[in-house]
This record gives C-alpha cells, sequence and structure tokens, in this order.
C-alpha cells in the first residue's frame, strides 16, 4: 500500500516531473549520483520545500492543504551531521517537543535512550561530551519522540566508521520493524543500500529513472543504472 505519492512534481530545475511512490512498511533508499535532486526529494516530503508544479499525497491528502505542524510530527527526520543544540541530552530529545511549546516526559524519554542502546547515558549528560556515534543514535531517537509514521534519513552514517556504521543500520533496522514505521533513506554508499532496502529509487539529473523492488539496481537493462552499479562517471 502506497503511503506516500509524487505526481509529476518538478522543483527550481532541480527536479523533473517526477512521479512514483513508497510502500508503507517498508525501507526506501534513495540512490544515485551527486547532485541526483535526492536530499530536495526528501524535504519535499515533510514539506521543508514545496514544488513548483505537481503535487505530493500523504496517505492520499495533498501535503499542500495539511497543517505543516502536524505533517512533521508524522514525519519525522534525521540529517547526515546528527546536528545537536548545547545543553543537555534531555534538551536535544525535548527538542521535537519544545518547537510545539510542549515538553517530553523523562520517562519517555529514558525509553527512547533506551531503543536506541542509549540506555547508561544520564538525560542531564553535556551533549557535547558524546561521541560521534552516541550523536547520530540521539538524532534517531529524537525523530522518534513524536512516534512517526515516516522517518526520513539523510546520510545519517556518512561521517562513521564502518563499525558504528553498521551498529546505525542494525538499529533502523530494528526500529523500523518494532514501530512499522515506513523508512526512506538517502545513502551514497550502495552496499549500504543492498543491505538495509526493501525499495529503491534511482535518480539522476532531477529524474526519476527508475523504481521498485531494491533487487532491480543489480538486474536493470537500463544501460545509466548498469554503469552507476559499475562505478562509473554518469
Amino acid at each position: 500500500m502506497s503511503i506516500i505519492e509524487f505526481k509529476n512534481v518538478s522543483h527550481n530545475g532541480i527536479l523533473h516531473n517526477i512521479t512514483g511512490h513508497f510502500s508503507e512498511g517498508r525501507i526506501t533508499t534513495f540512490v544515485g549520483p551527486s547532485g541526483a535532486g535526492k536530499t530536495t526529494c526528501l524535504k519535499h516530503i515533510n514539506g521543508l520545500l514545496s514544488p513548483d508544479s505537481g503535487d505530493i499525497f500523504f496517505r492520499g491528502e495533498n501535503i499542500a492543504g495539511m497543517d505543516m505542524i502536524e505533517l512533521r510530527k508524522r514525519i519525522g527526520m534525521a540529517f547526515q551531521s546528527a546536528p545537536m543544540i548545547g545543553g543537555t541530552v534531555y534538551d536535544n530529545l525535548n527538542l521535537p517537543k519544545a518547537i510545539f511549546g510542549e515538553a517530553l516526559d523523562e520517562k519517555r524519554a529514558v525509553e527512547l535512550l533506551d531503543r536506541v542502546d542509549l540506555g547508561g547515558i544520564p538525560l542531564d549528560k553535556n551533549i557535547k561530551s558524546l561521541s560521534g556515534g552516541e550523536k547520530s543514535r540521539i538524532s534517531i531517537a529524537r525523530t522518534l519522540v513524536n512516534q512517526p509514521e515516516v522517518l526520513l534519513l539523510d546520510e545519517i552514517t556518512a561521517s562513521l566508521d564502518y563499525r558504528m556504521v553498521k551498529e546505525v543500520e542494525r538499529l533502523i533496522l530494528r526500529l523500523q520493524r518494532e514501530y512499522n514505521v515506513t523508512v526512506i533513506w538517502i545513502t551514497h554508499d550502495l552496499d549500504q543500500a543492498r543491505r538495509v532496502s526493501d525499495d529503491m529509487w534511482f535518480l539522476r539529473n532531477g529524474e526519476l529513472i527508475e523504481f521498485g523492488d531494491a533487487s532491480f539496481i543489480d538486474h536493470s537493462d537500463n544501460p545509466l543504472i548498469k554503469k552507476f552499479v559499475e562505478g562509473e562517471e554518469l
């Protein structure tokens, strides 16, 4: 079942007439060369950007007519650099609530830390003292605060060492199963995409070349996809 659908979406010369959908309860990765429009697509899904033409639907409703506050509660997003605000672990976990004038229950905050395997970290610990891997986990926990239906991940493992990359991958796969959340994940690592994906979108120069079950990436007859898989410049 489709949870998000793009219909003829174009944006600022970056995206060109994109039509495709994301299936509920699955992990879809965006793959393709740099400058393909992957992050621009991702930002359209939770209303950070709006299309110049075309429409995007969330559960059949055009997001252009939705309340953006409610939309962003239902669609969480974690970024590559795991940006943190100054203060404590709790301050960072509370950010999605504070934005809306609310406060995160401390018991719930502890539960979220447990969910991302950081149960031993005190809520009052200074965020600056955490490692890069720990900050990535905090960033993921923070996206779960509002119990989103969709989780958007933008290169969240790009700055981590190999061991932490594999740990974060396992974490996302586990959370996806436990919460039955739909995950849409940008990665420049094709091997990672193969490991974690149920589905894929392959983009190039702002065009959606192919999408569907992730197995297409290694079996497509499209010459652009073949060149990408072989590591040739597109």
